[in-house]
């Protein structure tokens, strides 16, 4: 990783906004996404019991998904209709997956889901990885392929490559990558995850 380019990019922005993403200048860029409200209630919707209710799991993930600003248009009707075509058995193991990819065996859960929405040729990145995010916005990583592909090149990160069809070992990478910009920069930068990956975008 170019860590002198990342430590100029950081200088840039904190000209332009000197208290990084609580400065007055970004609001309207904080209100146009409205991470803490989806934050707030992903916390508070998928908790360990909650995941024991198929339908209550099911249901909280669709309004996560269409309620997102990062998760395009074009793949919001698709996962509705995804969720209101499952049968019980296949909410059991959404159900189940969500358990694993929050609770349990990350990788495992990561894979169960993709698996599920692969069936309905619907595992985009940004499906995947959005309720993990917002459950968990400084651990855990939302991957938007032309923001992630744009990271890698700008910081000219060596052996990390973006697959189009997700894949633990990419998402664990790119949160890797995430994690080491991170404790480069001024806290300010990275409120979120989601947040320190626009501060890379913009600075691109």
């Amino acid at each position: 990783m170019n860590i002198d380019k990342l430590k100029r990019a950081e200088s840039a922005f904190l000209t332009v906004y000197p208290r990084g993403f609580a400065d007055p200048a970004m609001k309207a860029v904080r209100s146009k996404h409205n991470v803490d409200r989806l934050i707030r209630f992903a916390q508070e919707a998928l908790t360990p019991v909650s995941c024991q209710q198929p339908h209550q799991v099911a249901d909280t993930l669709l309004k996560i998904v269409s309620r997102s600003s990062m998760v395009s248009r074009f793949e919001k009707p698709r996962f509705r209709s995804f969720i209101e075509t499952l049968g019980s058995q296949e909410r059991e193991a959404l159900a189940y997956a969500t358990e694993q990819r929050l609770f349990g065996n990350k990788r495992r859960g990561f894979e169960l889901f993709e698996g599920l929405l692969a069936h309905h040729r619907l595992a985009k990145w940004a499906v995947i990885s959005a309720v993990p995010f917002y459950f968990a916005p400084r651990r855990e990583v939302f991957v938007k392929p032309t923001t992630a592909k744009g990271i890698i090149a700008y910081l000219e990160v060596e052996g990390l490559s973006y697959q189009a069809t997700p894949t633990w070992a990419f998402y664990r990478g790119y949160r890797d990558l995430l994690a080491r910009v991170r404790r480069e920069i001024s806290p300010s930068l990275s409120p979120s995850n989601a947040a320190l990956s626009g501060f890379l975008m913009m600075s691109m």
